[in-house]
């Protein structure tokens, strides 16, 4: 074990470091620091030798340069068992460092600041900071390296315990750590950097190599079983999406509630008009869309009551107390998300304690691509946004839809965007009547989303998220009572299956779009 003699202490975040230095202190330990970590640790009666003085070599550049020195990194890179090592520290004076104690300039923290400029946010890269600790790292049989203040105690309690020294497997833990949080540092640079400096400069969309950085919202109490751990991550820089959002009450957000709140937001985003939209296992069970936000939730809910039991609710406006009292009589729900709540709504499900209310602020959509991991890597793909209006659609049959049915045609193919393929979603105005989801067959689809219906065989109009392969569906679109069908075409069977719409006069529109969803 190495017996720690000198330490470099050189902060942004301060958290801690009184005590900690103090400790060392009376551990025998020299201090040696920079600028404002020296300054605070000389107000609480610290002695400390300044890097300058250390070295014999000033600050420089606005500070820019002050542990970029020979004495500073020869002393950390030295190994201990190499004579040669030894004996040219020696030759030139420099003493070992057996301890860094370093954290990084607040570069994030700046780059979100929305009143600083690009000028302050670049001098927020630090440069001697990742060069200490890289340093340190790299030599952790003989250098302590502690980038995060929640190290501290552990490392005072191992000093006291071991008279001054370090046992390898900490020292160890503390170097990788390093290059995790250095890693992560550089990455949230080139983030930032790569996205503001777009404009006139070359970006692939999917590049040759991939660096990803994200920091821990929280821990999970488990996975989608007990048996699986799980946490929450936001991605560095990111600042629409619901890793932005504020639970008001209820228990903690599971990983299966984090999926479907992530489901119903992203189907909620599509509408203009009032919109409410109720999901189970990342699927839709009802969505509508109405000129009242009560309306469009009853709506939603009486699509299918049952599978609603239990599901997450997403509301595109702030929940008024007309729309509080309709969801608080419609039975048991996991989670309502809106963009803000009524005091009045809100205090009607203060009794509620495991039911979680969560406010997203900011509906923005989230930039970048979506990424889905497979065994042993990823799969990037840009994001499903392309969307169709009336003057894109094509009329393929005789009979062509009424405006009516046009508008509740768009209304379901925007729903249908977002149920696990096979999807099919019946409608009768701006409301779904019945959704069938994920099947292998997209008959199975057809026949789940009329058996769901509380239509009863009255009219209403289908939307498919991919072609028909055969015309056996379009039998049982017919047996549902739909009038009027929405889908990409591009079978070979298009022929046939626009003969059978013609057969029982339901008008048939395609649009040349497929909305998979796995």
């Amino acid at each position: 074990m190495i017996k720690i003699k000198r330490a470099l202490i050189s902060l942004s975040d301060k958290t801690g470091i009184v005590d900690f230095a103090g400790e060392l202190v009376k551990l025998g330990v020299e201090i040696v620091s920079t600028g404002g970590t020296a300054r605070l640790l000389r107000e609480n009666n610290i002695t400390v030798t300044e890097v300058s003085e250390y070295t014999g070599f000033p600050e420089m550049l606005d500070g820019r340069v002050k542990t970029l020195h020979p004495k500073i990194h020869a002393g950390l890179l030295a190994l201990r068992d190499n004579p040669e090592h030894l004996r040219k520290v020696s030759e030139y004076g420099i003493g070992l460092i057996d301890m860094v104690v370093v954290n990084l300039y607040p570069f994030e923290k700046t780059a979100k600041n929305k009143s600083a400029g690009i000028s302050e946010i670049i001098e927020n890269i630090d440069i001697g900071g990742p060069a200490m600790l890289r340093s340190a790292a790299k030599n952790f049989r003989s250098v302590a390296v502690v980038c995060n203040p929640a190290r501290y105690p552990e490392v005072i309690a191992q000093l006291k315990k071991n008279g001054g020294s370090l046992d390898e497997d900490l020292m160890c833990r503390l170097g990788v750590e390093v290059f995790g949080h250095t890693g992560r540092y550089d990455a949230a640079i080139f983030d930032f950097l790569s996205g503001y400096f777009k404009t006139g400069l070359p970006r692939e969309d999917f590049p040759a190599g991939l660096t990803l950085s994200f920091e821990k919202i929280q821990d999970l109490r488990y996975g989608e079983n007990p048996h699986q751990k799980a946490s929450f991550y936001k991605e560095n820089n990111m600042s629409a999406g619901l890793v932005n959002f504020k639970q008001l009450q209820g228990k903690e957000l599971s990983f299966n509630n984090i999926l479907d709140l992530n489901a119903a937001l992203e189907l909620a985003r599509e509408f203009k008009d009032p919109a409410a939209v109720i999901v189970k296992h990342n699927n839709p069970c009802g969505a509508a869309e109405d000129k009242e936000l009560s309306k469009a939730y009853l709506n939603a809910w009486k699509t299918d009551k049952l599978s609603a039991f239990g599901g997450i609710v997403a509301l595109n406006r702030k929940m008024d107390l007309k729309t509080g009292k309709a969801i608080a009589k419609s039975g048991f729900l996991e989670c309502i998300i809106a963009p803000a709540f009524d005091p009045q709504a809100q205090e009607l499900f203060k009794g509620r304690k495991n039911l979680r209310l969560v406010e997203l602020s900011d509906w923005s959509v989230p930039a970048g691509p979506q990424i889905k991991s497979v065994g042993g890597g990823i799969l990037l793909e840009s994001a499903d946004a392309l969307t169709v209006d009336e003057s894109l659609l094509k009329v393929v049959t005789r009979k062509k839809p009424t405006s009516a049915q046009m508008k509740s045609l768009l209304f379901a193919w925007k729903v249908a965007k977002h149920v696990k393929s096979n999807a099919i979603v019946l409608s009768t105005g701006t409301s779904t009547a019945g959704i069938g989801a994920g099947q292998m067959s997209r008959v199975d689809s057809v026949i789940i989303a009329k058996r769901k219906s509380f239509l009863g065989g009255r009219p209403s109009c289908l939307a498919s998220d991919a072609f028909f392969p055969k015309p056996d569906a379009i039998s049982w679109a017919h047996k549902a009572g739909v009038k009027a069908i929405i889908q990409p075409g591009g079978s070979i069977a298009d022929q046939e299956i626009i003969a059978a719409c013609d057969k029982y006069k339901i008008a048939m529109v395609t649009t040349g779009i497929r909305h998979f969803k796995h």
